[in-house]
């Protein structure tokens, strides 16, 4: 990503071009016959594959790629399987021949109670998939939504919009009593992915999600307000819990006294230029700061806050510290 992000603009609109064409003429492809087909598998696939090499969409991608292996039948599979006498190939191509020469197997009630339940099962899909579609030709289209008690169908989309801008909420600690003391050291949080040390190079995020990175991404978008979970993240770290420490790749005060406060700053991350200053300086990011995400907490003022909320005080929690 962040090589092809330094790519000219013509590039970027080549890119759009392409992923236009995949995503809107590939997909009628299936239709158009068996070798048709095959190419529609490939070209879905190879597209994925470029996007988990350029970005950090997690399992999202090889979800993706699960269905297109339907696009290729078993003559074209048939070379990565074995064609020993009792292997599983060899019987699947005895059982293909003989249907080819009119030979079925008599039919049995098994089959006919399958026959019954696929089509019920794809009626039913059919209906409830009504209002979705609904909602999907709505010039006010509603993402993520479920419209059954079930939950059987529904809309999922990983984006509704793409930001223009990379904002991040970075966790500091500190051993000063005063939070407000101007002279006070901030030391701060590492994450396994998110961007944070200027110096540490991008993560490759696939298959495994990262999923409290993924949600401190999230909440960079918004307020902690509408995120309280990042303040319950806090007082998990002024304990030093081990279970959320696990969730991290670097904790400033392992093996010594849990930090007094924490507090949530606000920044604007960028893609440090190749070949500049800073990318001379080993930095893979620029940041700029924005301002304070959430103010100074500690173990105390947070009591009133986690009881309101009916949480466990950190104080209870396993903790990892030396005296």
């Amino acid at each position: 990503a962040y090589y092809m992000h330094q790519s000219p603009s013509w590039f970027h609109q080549m890119e759009t071009l392409v992923n236009h064409f995949v995503e809107l003429i590939v997909p009628f492809f299936i239709f158009l016959g068996r070798h048709m087909c095959m190419i529609h598998g490939i070209i879905q696939i190879l597209f994925q594959v470029l996007l988990i090499i350029s970005g950090n969409l997690s399992f999202l991608n090889w979800l993706t790629i699960v269905p297109n292996i339907a696009c290729f039948d078993d003559a074209s599979l048939g070379f990565l399987f074995d064609s020993k006498e009792d292997s599983v190939k060899s019987q699947v191509c005895k059982m293909q021949a003989k249907e080819a020469a009119g030979e079925k197997p008599p039919p049995r009630w098994g089959c006919s109670v399958r026959q019954v339940m696929n089509i019920s099962l794809g009626v039913l899909i059919a209906y409830l998939s009504i209002p979705v579609m609904q909602n999907l030709l709505s010039p006010k289209q509603v993402m993520n939504t479920s419209f059954n008690p079930l939950k059987i169908v529904n809309t999922y989309g990983a984006f509704g919009s793409i930001t223009k801008e990379r904002t991040e909420v970075i966790l500091q600690g500190t051993y000063s009593e005063n939070a407000n003391d101007p002279s006070a050291v901030w030391l701060e949080y590492e994450f396994n992915c998110k961007p944070g040390e200027m110096t540490w190079r991008p993560c490759l995020i696939t298959p495994y999600h990262y999923r409290l990175d993924w949600l401190m991404w999230f909440a960079a978008f918004q307020t902690y307000e509408q995120n309280e979970w990042i303040i319950h993240l806090a007082g998990k770290l002024l304990a030093n819990d081990i279970r959320a420490l696990s969730l991290l790749q670097h904790n400033p005060f392992e093996g010594r006294k849990p930090p007094r406060w924490i507090r949530g700053e606000h920044y604007r991350y960028k893609f440090s230029q190749l070949g500049g200053r800073h990318a001379a300086e080993g930095k893979w990011w620029i940041r700029k700061r924005i301002g304070p995400y959430f103010p100074p907490v500690n173990l105390e003022g947070l009591k009133k806050y986690f009881e309101s909320r009916n949480w466990p005080h950190p104080h209870g929690s396993q903790r990892k510290d030396r005296p």
